[in-house]
């Protein structure tokens, strides 16, 4: 799609990109341009979020900024043009007559349009939920146009000058928690808001233990009630990735037939393989957890039971194979649950895996997770484990064939060569899509990774 226009020779207009796969609409989180500042080719003008992610809009073009089309917090559709610049300053053509900025206003919106396609391929057809400025009728010709885009800047420095600095996911945490960051107190380096001072000024009680490394891939950030909420009821809009989530999960569940199996197995042997590769020199800058031996325990399942790593294709009424593993993990993040995969891990090693797995966890946490990183998952692992959970009885990420459910990794007292003895003990929770998997390839995916997980001598013997 065509992402900029030529409206002469001197002023060029980008327009909102499709950023993902079939994305219709996208909301402007953060502007890091004004009118009159100087822009370069690839220089990031913006930040969006769209329904798989928030992702950051770089410009194709050299100039100066000449007009923001809509200010922050609009979602915009695909296509619409969101910013002017002036390619060509100085060269004393007349702009081109452009619409009177106005605030929002609270007014009824347009009943959406009929027929619109998916937000996600498989997600389900979504009404539209766009929201635009109020438009003038008329354009204000010459001098009053100049004169309502010079107010109108003035009144975009001053609230740039007052507002309180802070990433755009600490921003979007504040207004999860309902935080106005004008009342936040920052520590970081600059007069920074950080996450964590978003979290004191939600609930300044004593903070929670931090999350281990090897568990922040699952969980999200400890959310707290405002303080002294006004009535008794708090309503946060579903937008961009939490709608659909939302969406995704209702056409998962009512979609594919599920079926979930358990096992609760000894993971003593693995709990003592992940401390010695810890200490492992080829091992060396790796993050080794318990996660990674599932990881790698779940790719040697799969490939020797390979009917499991498959689609479901409704339009042609058949299976398709799939010879690659993408492996997601899900991740709970404040912008909501996230599933990126790791591309082509049956090929990776165990240290490649490693490597793989901490990237997708450090991006995730610092909110950088594209739309790419998320399309083409094959299964997924979950690890609830992570929140004390013994198990739970996951639902499909859409298109997939099945999910890893990982529970909390305790000492039991456990039957162990005829004696009963204190074991590190976990139980797993397998789902998966009863059209293309039956009970019987399900429960030898499933005792396969129980079976690695008490034995991790078979990543050699079987992998």
């Amino acid at each position: 799609m065509t992402t900029m226009t030529e409206t002469s020779a001197r002023f060029r207009e980008f327009k909102m990109p499709d950023v993902g796969e079939g994305l219709t609409e996208a909301e402007i989180l953060k502007w890091f341009v004004q009118p009159g500042d100087t822009v370069t080719d690839g220089q990031v003008v913006c930040e969006v979020e769209t329904a798989k992610a928030a992702v950051e809009l770089p410009i194709p073009f050299d100039g100066v900024v000449h007009e923001l089309r809509f200010p922050e917090g609009t979602t915009v559709d695909v296509g619409e043009v969101i910013i002017a610049v002036d390619v060509a300053p100085g060269s004393g053509e007349t702009p081109p007559a452009a619409e009177a900025v106005q605030e929002p206003v609270q007014e009824p919106e347009p009943e959406a349009p009929k027929g619109r396609q998916p937000v996600l391929v498989g997600y389900g057809v979504a009404e539209s939920s766009t929201k635009r400025r109020a438009r003038k009728g008329a354009e204000i010709p010459g001098p009053a146009a100049a004169a309502a885009q010079a107010e109108i800047n003035g009144h975009r420095a001053k609230a740039t000058e007052s507002r309180p600095l802070a990433k755009p996911p600490v921003r979007k945490l504040a207004k999860d928690l309902g935080i106005d960051l004008a009342t936040v107190t920052p520590t970081g380096e600059g007069g920074i808001i950080t996450r964590e001072d978003v979290h004191a000024a939600a609930a300044p009680a004593p903070a929670e233990a931090p999350v281990r490394a090897e568990e922040a891939v699952t969980a999200p950030a400890p959310v707290a009630a405002p303080v002294a909420p006004a009535g008794r009821e708090t309503r946060i809009p579903v937008k961009g990735v939490r709608k659909a989530i939302a969406q995704a999960m209702v056409g998962s569940a009512f979609t594919a037939p599920h079926v979930t199996e358990f096992v609760t197995v000894d993971v003593t042997r693995t709990m003592k393989l992940v401390a010695e590769l810890k200490e492992d020199k080829d091992m060396a800058g790796v993050r080794v957890n318990p996660l990674l031996i599932i990881a790698k325990a779940l790719l040697v399942a799969i490939k020797r039971n390979p009917g499991v790593n498959a689609a479901w294709d409704e339009a042609n009424q058949e299976i398709v194979q799939k010879h690659y593993v993408n492996l997601g993990i899900a991740a709970a993040t404040p912008r909501g649950l996230i599933v990126p995969n790791i591309k082509d891990a049956h090929d990776k090693t165990l240290p490649q895996l490693g490597e793989a797995l901490g990237e997708l966890v450090s991006t995730a946490r610092e909110g950088r997770t594209s739309p790419a990183a998320m399309a083409g998952g094959t299964v997924t692992i979950t690890n609830v484990g992570v929140f004390g959970i013994d198990t739970g009885t996951p639902i499909l990420n859409p298109g997939e064939s099945a999910i890893l459910a990982v529970g909390a990794i305790k000492l039991q007292p456990w039957v162990h060569k005829g004696k009963v003895k204190p074991r590190q003990v976990t139980t797993l929770a397998l789902s998966f899509d009863h059209r293309l998997v039956d009970g019987e390839l399900g429960s030898k995916v499933l005792a396969d990774v129980a079976a690695v997980l008490e034995q991790p001598k078979r990543l050699i013997t079987w992998g």
